[in-house]
């Protein structure tokens, strides 16, 4: 635009000066040719001026379609932006249905496992043995022997019955028998619990308490005055179990019984 500027004023400049040396040597030139020289210059400068028009309104043409292209690449750019937000919305929605999905098959799990673990068998150990109990088994021994500790004898007598009616294959069973015997002692029911550590140490000889059982045999036989099967019975601990704790506690009654 600049250079155009510069042309067109050159050309106003020339054609000035041809007028104006036209007008002080008309002896040089003659006015046809004057008119020519200022056509001329006329012609050129309206080329140029025509020119310049054209360019501009091409350069016009050309920022207007940049600027067409900006507002629709904006309108591109917003609308990417817009389905972007959709987008992460979507997956955020996705992200919490999957969260709770989760936590619902979680709780699912643990209720069925709290399920199972009400029925399904569980590893126990008393008295030095392991087996498999059901969870109400367990259960039903555990609170024979909490009555049992508290004292209430007859009570436990009956909850160590029941049990063995119950269970008579249980694990349990020969473990709730000794107990049984022990209650049955404790309410001086003497001659039950006689019956019950026999048929205790005849079913299970080698439990871990069927040194004890004698013993306790022994002393319901003192309790009923019966001095001479007591003896026989504290023998027979001496002799089948020398070697435990019940032993050298049935030495010590079978001195006492012959002091008395």
């Amino acid at each position: 635009m600049l250079h155009l500027m510069t042309s067109a004023r050159r050309l106003a400049l020339a054609a000035g000066l041809v007028l104006a040396a036209g007008g002080a040597s008309a002896g040089l030139f003659d006015d046809d040719e004057a008119r020519r020289a200022i056509l001329d210059v006329r012609t050129r400068l309206q080329a140029l001026e025509e020119g310049g028009k054209a360019r501009n309104a091409e350069q016009a043409d050309q920022i207007a379609q940049l600027r067409r292209s900006l507002l629709e690449l904006n309108g591109q750019l917003e609308a990417l932006r817009t389905e972007l937000a959709k987008t992460r919305g979507q997956n955020e929605q996705l992200a919490r249905d999957l969260a709770e999905l989760q936590r619902g098959q979680k709780d699912l799990q643990q209720g069925v496992d709290t399920r199972l673990r009400k029925v399904e068998p569980q590893k126990v150990s008393v008295d030095g043995r392991e087996f498999l109990a059901d969870p109400e088994e367990k259960r039903q021994f555990e609170e024979a022997m909490g009555v049992l500790r508290g004292g209430d004898f007859a009570a436990a007598a009956g909850a160590y019955s029941g049990f063995l009616q119950r269970y008579p294959g249980s694990g349990y069973a020969e473990s709730a028998r000794f107990w049984l015997g022990n209650a049955q002692y404790g309410k001086r029911d003497y001659k039950g619990a006689i019956a019950t550590f026999r048929s205790f140490v005849a079913a299970a000889p080698e439990h871990p308490r069927a040194p004890e059982a004698l013993l306790a045999l022994a002393n319901c036989q003192i309790e009923l005055k019966d001095t001479k099967s007591a003896r026989r019975t504290l023998d027979e601990v001496l002799k089948t179990y020398p070697k435990s704790e019940a032993a050298q506690a049935a030495k010590e009654r079978l001195a006492s019984l012959k002091q008395g």
